[in-house]
């Protein structure tokens, strides 16, 4: 591809010298599970999130899980989510041994839609769990103020929000705990899995902190049924070094979606969400059209990758079929599935590739 996707070879040759010092750093000290690295980027991630609390694990799936498990959450609750999100949010809220109930997204901002969630509340209801999907905050003020009016938890699933904000604020605060994935793709990506659950709790920071390497206490006895769930040495030195890269990294992000904007505003495509409310962080950009498909491979043959986030709602995915939703249940998702079409968007960009992306879209619609 002349313009691909995401190019991770790319910024890794433009921290070489930073990463390959911090990976030979670990094998020389020969200790790879929990120790000083992941104890140093929990420190740091929290305060870059402005959280009292993170706690490293092994993935951005599990992170949501041990957040759900620390809540409490059991058999027979029931967590409410979005449809249009990636599978591993509904997988975590099973592994956690709660039932997803999914529910409709704001057209405006294709996240959880508080005027819809609502209705969905039962008695058995515990947590709901908003998605900042494409790395632009839900309606997080709206979602709170029924929470509280119904004694419900919040969790926030911040897997695409690295540094996104409300008010100034970053999400993963708002809500009792925020669970953060970094996979390599991520706006704060490793070299592999990991994750970390951020809170102000400190009682619940520590049962996480159990709950990641078998329920462990300090001296390594099981005062609960635990998991082996553990950010590793490696990974938390590379975070650590990308860490220091995320806010320009996220502020490059914005110029880039910013000249998409621009370009595009007069294109026969529909452009992000672009809330007044908050600071999106651009995780991804995504546009809608109704020839997405012959759009896609328009790009394709001009040499430029695009991907689709998500092609399949959840809810009518094969494995999620006895959750009891039909197609046509929850239209908005559905129609995003259709429509959306992700487009480049990585710090290594440079206006001309977003220029050649743009140009390439408004030649499809000559």
């Amino acid at each position: 591809m002349k313009i691909p996707f995401i190019n991770l070879s790319s910024q890794y040759k433009s921290l070489q010298s930073e990463l390959d010092i911090a990976i030979q750093g670990v094998l020389e000290r020969g200790r790879f599970i929990l120790a000083e690295e992941v104890d140093a980027f929990e420190k740091e991630f929290a305060a870059y999130c402005g959280a009292d609390h993170a706690i490293g694990v092994a993935s951005g799936t599990e992170a949501l899980q041990l957040a759900l498990s620390a809540s409490g959450v059991e058999m027979g609750d029931e967590v409410i989510t979005c449809a249009h999100t990636s599978v591993a949010t509904v997988a975590a809220i099973e592994l956690a041994g709660a039932r997803p109930v999914l529910v409709d997204v704001d057209p405006s901002r294709y996240t959880l839609d508080p005027d819809l969630v609502s209705a969905s509340i039962t008695p058995r209801t515990r947590i709901l769990l908003p998605v900042h999907i494409y790395g632009c905050p839900a309606d997080l003020s709206r979602l709170l103020e029924l929470a509280n009016s119904r004694s419900l938890e919040v969790i926030e699933d911040c897997a695409q929000a690295h540094g996104a904000r409300v008010d100034g604020q970053h999400v993963g605060t708002f809500g009792r705990l925020g669970a953060f994935s970094f996979y390599p793709t991520k706006n704060l990506g490793a070299y592999g899995d990991g994750g970390a659950v951020i809170t102000n709790d400190s009682a619940l920071a520590d049962y996480v902190r159990r709950l990641r390497q078998y329920g462990w206490g300090p001296d390594r006895v099981s005062s609960t049924r635990g998991f082996n769930s553990r950010l590793d040495e490696l990974q938390a030195a590379i975070l650590r070094v990308k860490l220091k890269h995320l806010a320009a990294w996220n502020s490059r992000r914005a110029e880039f979606a910013d000249l998409y904007r621009s370009i595009l505003s007069g294109c026969d495509v529909r452009l992000p969400p672009d809330p007044p409310d908050c600071e999106p962080v651009h995780h991804l950009f995504v546009i809608r059209c109704e020839k997405r498909d012959d759009l896609r491979a328009f790009l394709s043959k001009r040499g430029i990758q695009s991907l689709v986030h998500y092609p399949i709602p959840v809810h009518i995915q094969p494995a999620y079929a006895s959750l009891g939703y039909r197609a046509g249940s929850l239209p908005e998702a559905e129609r995003l599935s259709r429509e959306v079409l992700s487009l480049p968007l990585y710090p290594e960009m440079t206006d001309e590739m977003v220029g050649d992306v743009c140009q390439a879209v408004l030649d499809f619609f000559k």
